[in-house]
C-alpha cells in the first residue's frame, strides 16, 4: 500500500509522506489530535490528499491570516469541531531605533532566527514592514525568541510577542521582467531570470535544488505555465505572470515577477 502512495510523490517527499500518513492513521484509529509545524503549500497539498482518502479524519489548516502561504495543520478524528481550536500561532514583532533597520530583507530576518537553532518548520510567513518586521511563529518557541533574538544582520533589535489579531502584513513585492524565450522550458526561463548560462543552470536543477510550486523538479525541460512559482536554492524565487503571444521570430513573450 505504501509503495502505491509513493508513486504519486517525488522520492525526496517520502519521509514527509510517511509522517503525514502516520498522523492521519493515528487520528482515525486512536482518536489522536496532531498539530503540525508550519507546512509549505506542497506539504499542505500532500497532507490534504492523504486525508481525503480517510473518512474518519478531519483537518484544519491556518497560517494566522487568510492569504498565508505557510500554515499549521490540525489533524483530528472526524467528529471533532476544529474551528475554535487553538492553532498555536503568535506574532513576533521585531523593531529597532537603528536607521539600518530599513535595509533589512526577508532573508536577514529568517537567517537570524534560524541562526538561533530554530527549525524552519517553526516559522510561518515573514512580513518586512517599513518600521520593522512581523513574523508568524509557533507559540511554543515565542518566549525563546523574545529572550535570544537580539540582532539581525548586525542591527540591534527589540522583540515582542503579540496575538495574531495584531499582525500587520505587507504584500509581496515582485520585480517585473519582460523576456522573450525560445520555449517555456524551465531551464531556458530560469537561465534568463537568474542571468546564468544554460549550462550553469542545469547543475542545480538536476541536483534537486529547483522547485516548481514547491515540488522538486529535476527535469530541465519541464514546461512552465502562468501562475507557476519557481524557487532555486541560493538564487531566490520568481513567478510566471503572463505569456503574451509570440514575436515575429517565433519566440515566446513572457512576463516574470521576481520576488524581492
Amino acid at each position: 500500500m505504501r509503495t502505491e502512495i509513493y508513486e504519486h510523490f517525488h522520492p525526496d517527499e517520502r519521509d514527509y509522506v510517511d509522517r503525514a500518513s502516520e498522523w492521519i492513521s493515528h487520528a482515525g484509529a486512536y482518536h489522536e489530535q496532531k498539530l503540525t509545524d508550519f507546512l509549505d503549500p506542497r506539504q499542505q497539498y500532500i497532507l490534504e490528499t492523504l486525508a481525503s482518502k480517510e473518512d474518519k479524519v478531519t483537518i484544519r489548516v491556518d497560517g494566522g491570516y487568510t492569504a498565508s502561504e505557510r500554515k499549521r495543520a490540525l489533524i483530528a478524528p472526524d467528529y471533532s469541531y476544529l474551528d475554535d481550536e487553538e492553532m498555536g500561532i503568535k506574532v513576533l514583532s521585531i523593531t529597532s531605533d537603528d536607521h539600518k533597520l530599513n535595509t533589512l530583507e526577508h532573508g536577514d530576518y529568517l537567517g537570524a532566527i534560524l541562526g538561533l537553532g530554530i527549525k524552519r518548520g517553526k516559522i510561518g510567513d515573514i512580513h518586512v514592514l517599513d518600521d520593522g518586521c512581523h513574523v508568524l511563529v509557533a507559540s511554543e518557541i515565542g518566549d525563546f525568541l523574545t529572550m535570544h533574538l537580539q540582532q539581525v544582520h548586525r542591527v540591534h533589535v527589540w522583540t515582542e510577542l503579540l496575538p495574531v489579531a495584531s499582525l500587520r502584513t505587507k504584500e509581496v513585492a515582485l520585480e517585473a521582467m519582460d523576456l522573450t524565450v525560445a520555449s517555456l522550458r524551465l531551464d531556458g526561463i530560469a537561465s534568463d531570470v537568474y542571468k546564468l548560462s544554460r549550462s550553469k543552470i542545469l547543475a542545480p536543477i538536476r541536483a534537486g535544488r529547483c522547485r516548481v510550486n514547491w515540488k522538486v523538479k529535476e527535469n530541465p525541460s519541464t514546461s512552465l505555465k502562468v501562475g507557476d512559482v519557481i524557487s532555486m536554492q541560493g538564487f531566490g524565487r520568481f513567478k510566471v505572470l503572463e505569456t503574451d503571444g509570440m514575436t515575429k521570430r517565433g519566440r515566446f513573450r513572457v512576463k516574470i515577477g521576481k520576488f524581492v
